[in-house]
């Protein structure tokens, strides 16, 4: 499909259908309240309105419907195993992988940016990124969860401290699913709010993270024996890809069996379908509250997983299924509801267009781009081409319908050609014919680490 070039939108223009029209010498508007909704490892084709006939996602496909689906969210890869950590800095901050401290650094956050624009700013649930980045962002918070994972019954978990302090001795352990604790926390702001003030819910889950144990019924709705297989599936990774023994890697024996995959991937479903349910918790009392007609639901993952795709378990490599993340935004009156927009755009281009949405002036660190004008127009186009890092031991670059993935410590080469190939099966890095394509592809990637500050020679 051809494109036309992205037109970036003021935060004037683009906030207009949401903050109406006010004539000289009226009142103020209240601009729209925000509810960002994220989860945990969710990979991109993990929504039944979005393609995936096997799994159960209600309330995830009312907002498909009511939304703009980004089709191909990508994130930038990470800095070391721990892929959430870099994910959320990215979007946090809205800034490049190398430019964006884990711990935030003096960078402003999305949330501080609204709190500072007169918003009151709520967290719940995971912040993997500092106590202190978390006690800038947010005006009120409940059951925060510093850390990347746990028994997602015995969540470890800190009440609000208005003093922004937040040592382990005010830790306590809430003994309810962490889905539901963050969702109930998520509704009790919601009914209680009587702010004038618009507010910036932020909702932070940590399904369908391992360990992967859904609550019964979840855990009985998928039958592993009836899971598809995907096509990509491999007992094992066919090349030493340089981080093949990390502990994502290892929750699965080698090689893996169609038998353990299929469970791993029922489980998977599970968590997914009991987040999916409490989500609709919190949209119904977003709706119950009279907040829905007036708030921009943004829903995202934070990285993909392989489950069993190319011999691989974790999200520590750079294939579609794990660079590739769901992303739904919701504003009233922007965009046509239930459109899917298949243009190359990042995870951290919400920061910016939150802020374009909402009239909040962006901060000028933001690295990222508004995706306001493909919400208008979803032919049109945000990046040529997006590229992705894992450590200093994989880089990646992909346009429309080329992908490029270096692993130069092991000297291996891929290109994919994604229009033909989707599950990334046929390396045509070797095929003579496809000189040229791997040539430019080579440029764009070494055109984005100059962008980007990667000093890694790919």
């Amino acid at each position: 499909m051809k494109r036309r070039t992205l037109l970036k939108a003021t935060a004037a223009v683009a906030a207009a259908p949401l903050l109406g029209c006010q004539t000289r010498g009226a009142a103020p508007v209240k601009r729209p309240n925000v509810l960002f909704l994220f989860t945990d490892d969710q990979r991109f084709d993990t929504i039944r309105a979005l393609g995936n006939p096997e799994i159960e996602t209600p309330n995830l496909d009312r907002l498909a419907a009511r939304g703009v689906a980004f089709t191909h969210a990508h994130i930038m890869g990470g800095t070391g195993g721990a892929i959430c950590i870099a994910s959320r800095a990215m979007l946090l901050t809205g800034r490049t992988l190398f430019r964006a401290p884990n711990n935030l650094g003096d960078f402003a956050t999305w949330p501080e940016t609204f709190r500072q624009a007169g918003y009151e700013t709520f967290g719940t649930g995971k912040w993997h990124n500092g106590a202190a980045s978390y006690a800038r962002s947010f005006s009120a918070g409940e059951a925060i969860f510093f850390g990347g994972m746990n028994d997602h019954r015995k969540v470890p978990v800190y009440d609000f401290a208005p003093d922004g302090k937040y040592p382990k001795s005010r830790q306590h352990v809430a003994e309810e699913f962490s889905s539901e604790l963050f969702s109930s926390a998520a509704i009790r702001f919601l009914r209680g709010y009587r702010g004038a003030a618009p507010f910036f819910a932020y909702v932070s889950y940590t399904a369908p993270h391992d360990p992967r144990t859904p609550p019964k019924e979840w855990a009985d709705r998928y039958d592993p024996q009836k899971i598809t297989l995907p096509k990509n599936f491999l007992p094992e990774h066919p090349f030493d890809n340089g981080e093949l023994k990390v502990r994502d890697e290892q929750l699965a024996p080698w090689p893996r069996t169609p038998e353990v995959i299929r469970r791993h991937i029922a489980d998977y479903y599970g968590m997914i379908s009991h987040v999916d349910e409490q989500i609709g918790r919190v949209l119904a009392a977003l709706d119950e509250t009279g907040h829905a007609r007036d708030t921009i639901i943004v829903f995202g993952g934070d990285n993909g997983l392989a489950m069993g795709r190319h011999g691989l378990m974790g999200k520590q490599n750079l294939y579609d299924h794990s660079v590739r993340v769901p992303l739904i935004v919701s504003a009233p009156g922007v965009g046509r509801p239930g459109t899917r927009c298949d243009a190359l755009v990042y995870l951290h281009d919400i920061f910016p267009t939150v802020c374009d949405l909402a009239a909040v002036p962006a901060p000028e660190t933001i690295e990222s781009k508004s995706l306001v004008p493909l919400m208008r127009d979803p032919s049109a186009t945000a990046y040529d081409d997006v590229f992705a890092a894992y450590r200093d031991i994989q880089r990646m670059v992909r346009t429309e319908r080329w992908k490029l993935i270096v692993y130069p410590k092991v000297r291996v080469t891929q290109l994919f050609d994604i229009a033909a190939d989707p599950w990334e099966l046929r390396n045509l890095a070797d095929s003579p014919e496809h000189a040229a394509t791997l040539a430019d592809m080579r440029g764009r990637l070494a055109q984005w680490q100059e962008r980007v500050g990667d000093k890694v020679s790919a």
